[in-house]
């Protein structure tokens, strides 16, 4: 798959020269915000990325390419449930210094458009913490709406917290 490219940054897949950094950033908890607090293990993610490189029918991971190449940030997306015709996105900025840039922005709607150009599926949706209010701008920015709030259903920092659904439907997308 060629890179999906964007003003702010690019797109692009996995490769196994990445790994190693990618080890050190998605292990950087002061950058995973409100949920991201589950560390990955080296083995792991090198047998991820052995087994499929990060890249399947029905789930993957890009990497956002800032324009001097380094890597900025990630974008995800996996199925719902598989009885729903839909899949979940997930981001992350690296750090400060990436934030606010509009990087995520772009992120999500480059592969809100790769996924409704390429799979046979009617809806993509987000999970938001309430407040998280630069993923509430990014979802609004790219023409999500939110749903409605998923009560006590994410554990971090030792407790329970809620969540926002948001979603943009086939319909929702083609009349932007």
């Amino acid at each position: 798959m060629p890179p999906l490219r964007g003003e702010l940054i690019s797109l692009r897949l996995v490769r196994s020269a990445d790994i190693d950094g990618l080890f050190e950033l998605l292990n950087d908890l002061s950058t995973r915000g409100a949920l991201g607090h589950f560390l990955k293990s080296e083995t792991g993610i090198r047998r991820r990325f052995e087994e499929d490189g990060y890249w399947s029918d029905n789930s993957g991971m890009l990497l956002m390419i800032g324009t001097g190449a380094d890597i900025v940030g990630w974008i995800a997306f996996t199925p719902v449930v598989f009885y729903f015709y839909g899949y979940e996105i997930s981001y992350q900025v690296f750090g400060e210094q990436y934030s606010g840039k509009g990087y995520a922005t772009e992120a999500l709607e480059l592969l809100t458009d790769y996924l409704f150009s390429t799979k046979l599926m009617n809806r993509l949706q987000l999970s938001i913490r309430p407040d998280n209010l630069a993923s509430r701008r990014v979802a609004e920015k790219c023409g999500y709406t939110k749903e409605g709030v998923m009560r006590s259903i994410a554990f971090s920092h030792g407790r329970f917290h809620d969540m926002e659904l948001w979603s943009i439907t086939r319909r929702m997308y083609e009349s932007m």
